[in-house]
């Protein structure tokens, strides 16, 4: 699968793959830092933004989309950065072809499954606003809200509402597929051997997505992990301390490329 993504900057390749209910805009401020330095490759991954759409949503899927747009690129040892879902599709890439990356930058999230009700709301919200026809921002706002308690998810999700469109729906992201595929999403199948490679994991202080009683799994995984943690910031890290999540991926890269 052909992957929609945006390159720009000079330098050692860099992929940045955002989580779920996002698009290759979300890390749009670490792009901007990094590609002084760096060659910068943002995705939408598959049932996102403008990539393609798929009934399978399984992390090697994923990862092997990752992986099939490096070669098409032609990167030699490209580091990847993924926030949530996307630091899982990270992991999943790294375990599938250790020797073609140069490392990994994993942003709040753990190799483990979740539990499946995490995302509930926030679904039923999506539909709502697809059965209630909404066609403005204004609109679909206003059904959001009778679902999405929280005006920063309401306005993350909204990012990807499309005023204009038919045939394709309101939204960006495929939601049946999405939808159907949650257990893939929230699961974790494992990787068959340890990735040895550098691996950075980077956490929000008061998230609660990468936790202490996830340290043996991530050590098992990923033997030379190191972890930075961000006081005062959830699950939205990057957004939320944009400058210290930004130099600590910068100081990373500096140390691998």
């Amino acid at each position: 699968m052909q992957l929609n993504y945006r390159r720009q900057g000079r330098g050692s390749p860099v992929i940045l793959i955002h989580g779920l209910f996002g698009s290759l805009d979300n890390l749009n401020g670490l792009n901007k830092a990094l590609s002084e330095h760096f060659e910068v490759i943002a995705v939408d991954v598959r049932n996102h933004g403008l990539s393609p759409r798929s009934p399978q949503m399984d992390y090697p899927a994923m990862a092997g989309d990752i992986l099939a747009l490096a070669d098409s690129l032609a990167l030699e040892r490209p580091v990847l950065v993924g926030h949530s879902m996307g630091g899982k599709i990270a992991m999943m890439a790294a375990g599938l072809a250790p020797g073609r990356l140069g490392g990994l930058v994993v942003a709040d999230i753990a190799p483990v499954a979740y539990q499946q009700a995490r995302h509930r709301e926030v679904f039923r919200g999506l539909q709502a606003v697809i059965d209630a026809g909404c066609t403005t921002r204004r609109q679909a706002e206003a059904v959001l809200a009778e679902e999405v308690s929280m005006a920063g998810v309401r306005q993350f999700l909204l990012k990807s509402f499309i005023a204009d469109g038919a045939g394709e729906g309101p939204w960006r992201f495929n939601v049946p597929a999405l939808y159907q595929a949650y257990p893939d999403i929230m699961g974790w199948p494992g990787l068959d051997t340890p990735y040895e490679g550098p691996t950075l994991f980077i956490k929000g202080g008061d998230s609660d997505y990468l936790l202490a009683e996830h340290q043996p799994r991530v050590v098992a995984q990923f033997p030379r992990a190191r972890a930075r943690v961000i006081a005062g910031t959830g699950h939205w890290l990057h957004a939320e301390k944009p400058l210290l999540f930004n130099r600590l991926v910068l100081d990373f890269l500096a140390e691998v490329s």
